[in-house]
């Protein structure tokens, strides 16, 4: 999927912030919606090469806005430059000018609603995806961001916010980002299985259907994870749970979608976990509900290298670890000298974010 803009609207300011303006650029934001020529030269000159300056103004413009839907206008101005439209959507006909609008050539085009969004938004998606117009939508907070960025699984181009404090920004930047795109695997040698009695054990239900080959992140250390496979397998005594895992006792830590880790006992309705796969490809799931029950449990360890670590999971053969060759294998049939897939994190964790420095030992 494409990677989703930010553009910086400065319209209403009278000077600028030449140090906010520094930041956001550094952060990745490369276009700015600007009021009149001198503001659009500044941005030029404080942003550097890359940033792209659209403007209602001419002048120190890299394409000419025309405001709302106007023929005559969009006619005139593409015969000398790039043109784009800024438009509020109140009603059907404004949703279908937009349409004519890309049509016409429009490169840009950004758009505002004040009631309905989420549908016409849509609407504009399928319309246009695969057109060479790129929308943008004018967004209020970052939540708002990452609705327009996820909808219809395409989600806009970009969204547009104005110039304000830097928190405000780094959020939005932030909820545009994909996940990860790739984790690194590496295969762990299994030392010791042994049945350790019962416990409290967590499935986590996300609102996804996970595939064969995709799981999460789970274990005993905060900076060594198990690979534990979804419930995605079929077989002929149990049908499958493609949306679920079965991830292990209360106690384990899970990696989030955040980069951050949990204990399984805190995951609720909501959450938003990180789903990976055994090429280390990752995505992000919500999680509808997560299921503790007390089940008997499997302790396993397993060492990379010089390091020793270890998890525990509920001792059935619908629980899986990924072999080093990719393919589950039920945690039943697992032997000591078999290899699996696990995560090395590398860093200790205080409350869940990673500390670099501080010596924690977990046994």
């Amino acid at each position: 999927m494409k990677e989703k803009e930010i553009c910086v609207d400065v319209t209403g300011v009278s000077k600028l912030d030449e140090e906010l303006v520094r930041h956001v650029v550094g952060i990745g934001v490369k276009k700015f919606i600007s009021p009149d020529p001198t503001i659009s030269k500044d941005i030029k000159e404080i942003g550097g090469k890359g940033v792209e300056v659209w403007s209602v103004e001419g002048e120190n413009t890299d394409l000419r806005l025309v405001e709302g839907f106007d023929l005559d206008k969009i006619e005139t101005v593409k015969q000398d430059q790039r043109v784009g439209i800024r438009i509020n959507i109140a009603s059907k006909a404004d949703e279908e000018n937009i349409v004519k609008a890309a049509k016409m050539g429009a490169s840009v085009i950004v758009v505002s609603a004040t009631d309905w969004k989420v549908i016409p938004i849509e609407n504009l998606i399928a319309e246009l995806h695969k057109s060479d117009t790129e929308l943008f939508f004018v967004i209020k907070d970052a939540q708002e961001a990452k609705l327009m960025a996820e909808t219809l699984e395409l989600g806009v181009d970009g969204v547009v916010t104005k110039l304000s404090e830097k928190e405000n920004i780094e959020e939005i930047f932030n909820a545009l980002r994909p996940a990860e795109e790739f984790l690194e695997l590496t295969p762990a040698r299994i030392v010791e299985i042994k049945q350790v009695g019962s416990g409290d054990r967590a499935c986590i239900d996300t609102c996804s259907l996970l595939r064969i080959g995709e799981g999460m992140l789970i274990g005993s250390q905060s900076a060594a994870f198990f690979l534990v496979h979804s419930e995605s397998i079929e077989t002929e005594f149990v049908a499958s749970r493609p949306f679920r895992v079965n991830a292990g006792p209360v106690h384990a830590y899970i990696l989030m979608a955040n980069g951050k880790t949990k204990y399984l006992s805190e995951i609720s309705s909501g959450d938003e976990v990180l789903v990976v796969d055994a090429d280390g490809a990752t995505r992000n799931a919500i999680v509808g509900r997560s299921k503790i029950e007390k089940r008997p449990l499997l302790l396993i360890k397993a060492r990379a290298g010089d390091f020793e670590m270890s998890t525990l999971c509920q001792n059935a053969e619908t629980i899986r670890l990924v072999t080093k060759d990719k393919e589950p294998i039920a945690v039943t049939e697992l032997k000591e000298g078999h290899e699996v897939l696990v995560h090395l994190a590398g860093s200790a964790r205080h409350f869940g974010m990673a500390v670099e420095e501080e010596t924690i030992i977990e046994k």
